[in-house]
């Protein structure tokens, strides 16, 4: 960062850098980032940390396209593993694969170790590569529809606020009736129930859902079915508890989502990212105040996930990233710039690693003056030093171990110790079928569910209708052929008759038993926590 400038006093020149260093003297274990710049010079004697156990704290990591925020994770990722903490990174672009591989000595890589006064050492960290619905290298990661939930979904199906409310309203119906969607075809399927002729008096019972609105969520449904979203949702489904475990020697698992082959629906994966973090905070139990997280999630892309968002979802990402600190978990949100997070949220970022901005149109200017406001008070001038920030360098303030924000430190960054490019795509592939897990979730299992069950109600009701309509046939036939033969019965005397076949149909116990799969099933209950998310539980 050769061109950093800063307002010192005269009279004592070394005196901020004392004040900025003692921040990031913390006594307990803590993530080395870099060495302190100040006027220009980089200080490789006064370190910038942060604590190991506020990073469930939550972060940032933001700046301009290739200032170095996809490293900036890498190096976290890294030292969090050798710490025991397991990570879960989200590869949008297809360059963090790299982590587990030892990285390439030499070249940049040695110039700036010597200048953080960094033991650089080639290093890979055991790693696990995932992939949603097994679209792209990776282990298949699903989810049901019924765990997934109406919130999300709307998100995904652009669905105004009416119509969310109104899928949600189908979603309580399907639970109401243990109708389990567990892909797609399931809710169309129900939501086609509901608008057929022999739905309607279910429709009315659900109560503010109209014929118009349920067309519409069918008609959303179709299209994102015709996008290839199939393959998303269906089982076996995830468990999020695997992004907690440890490998041999008790380094942290580095958990990878790989994104690129589903680039192109980029409000598809963050959705469903925000699944992962929503399921993960519906299962964990309450942990307290720990001396390390039990898992660091970063969230890249994270505008993404923002963009065109409802209240009611913004709201349940607020009360989720608030929440699930207590639980163990730490959020790293990466993006371009700070304002692409919702302001609620990021005031509950206690970490930042701000890469450089730039100020190229009034635009670019108005948003670097608001992330200069949202730092704390600073001895440099920040509205300069940001648009001046090499590659690899960051203004950096995090929470000191008494939750208290450390001071602004220019800070030139240690190398990642991993391969800091994507590795061979065969061994990509080779790691994905070494992976215990691979066999549990490779193939895609399709169970009877509310599709089937629904198909088979309809088919018997079908079957019975037409049964009965060619036994009273018959039956009047009969009749009628008596009568002839022994004439009119006396008058007064009507016989008493017998019960049609629809109604001996209609009563049978298979009936019941049938209509009883649409029906409630005792004992099975299902909970929606903040995002209307949940998880059969056997």
């Amino acid at each position: 960062m050769s061109d950093s400038t800063a307002s010192a006093a005269p009279d004592s020149p070394r005196g901020p850098v004392e004040e900025i260093a003692a921040g990031y003297a913390f006594t307990g274990p803590a993530l080395d980032l870099g060495a302190l710049v100040w006027d220009g010079e980089c200080l490789p004697e006064r370190q910038v940390r942060i604590p190991l156990a506020m990073l469930n704290r939550h972060g940032l990591v933001a700046g301009a396209t290739g200032t170095g925020k996809t490293k900036t994770l890498q190096l976290i990722a890294e030292q969090l593993s050798a710490n025991g903490v397991p990570v879960f990174l989200a590869d949008v672009k297809g360059d963090v694969s790299g982590i587990s591989a030892p990285g390439e000595p030499g070249g940049k890589t040695a110039e700036r170790a010597r200048e953080v006064a960094q033991d650089w050492t080639p290093t890979g960290y055991p790693t696990e590569f995932y992939s949603l619905g097994g679209i792209g290298p990776g282990i298949p990661v699903r989810a049901t529809v019924t765990s997934f939930g109406p919130v999300l979904l709307s998100k995904i199906l652009q669905i105004n606020r009416t119509q969310e409310q109104s899928l949600g309203l189908i979603f309580h119906y399907a639970d109401s009736k243990g109708l389990e969607l567990v892909d797609l075809k399931d809710l169309r399927a129900v939501v086609a129930f509901l608008v057929s002729d022999r739905g309607k008096a279910e429709l009315k019972g659900i109560g503010g859902l109209s014929t118009v609105t349920a067309g519409v969520i069918l008609r959303a449904l179709t299209a994102f079915e015709q996008q290839g979203a199939t393959e998303f949702f269906g089982e076996p489904e995830f468990e999020t508890g695997e992004f907690l475990r440890t490998a041999e020697g008790g380094r942290g698992l580095v958990s990878v989502m790989e994104l690129p082959a589903v680039q192109d629906k980029p409000r598809l994966f963050s959705t469903f990212l925000m699944w992962l973090l929503a399921d993960l905070y519906h299962d964990l139990p309450e942990a307290g105040d720990l001396d390390r997280p039990k898992l660091v999630f970063f969230f890249d892309e994270a505008h993404l996930l923002f963009d065109g968002a409802s209240q009611a979802f913004l709201e349940a990402i607020t009360q989720t990233v608030r929440l699930i600190r207590s639980k163990g978990v730490g959020v790293f949100f990466v993006t371009q710039n700070p304002k692409d997070v919702p302001g609620d949220v990021l005031a509950q970022l206690g970490n930042r690693v701000q890469h450089a901005l730039r100020a190229f149109t009034p635009d670019d200017a108005k948003a670097l003056k608001a992330t200069v406001r949202t730092f704390p008070r600073s001895e440099y001038d920040l509205e300069e030093l940001l648009t001046r920030l090499g590659t690899g360098e960051a203004v950096v303030t995090v929470l000191d171990e008494r939750g208290a924000p450390t001071p602004v430190a220019a800070t030139r960054l240690r190398a990642p110790q991993s391969l800091m490019a994507p590795i061979e795509p065969a061994a990509l592939e080779g790691a994905v079928r070494a992976s215990p897990l691979y066999p549990r979730y490779a193939e895609a299992v399709d169970r009877e569910s509310a599709y089937e069950r629904i198909g088979a109600e309809q088919a018997a009701a079908e079957a019975a209708a037409t049964a009965a309509a060619q036994a009273e046939a018959e039956g009047q036939t009969q009749t009628q052929t008596q009568a002839q033969g022994q004439g009119q019965a006396p008058r007064g005397a009507a016989p008493e008759p017998e019960p049609s076949l629809t109604q001996q149909v209609l009563g049978s116990g298979l009936f019941r038993s049938l209509a009883r799969s649409v029906g409630t099933q005792l004992g099975r209950e299902i909970s929606r926590s903040l995002f209307g998310t949940t998880r059969r539980r056997g």
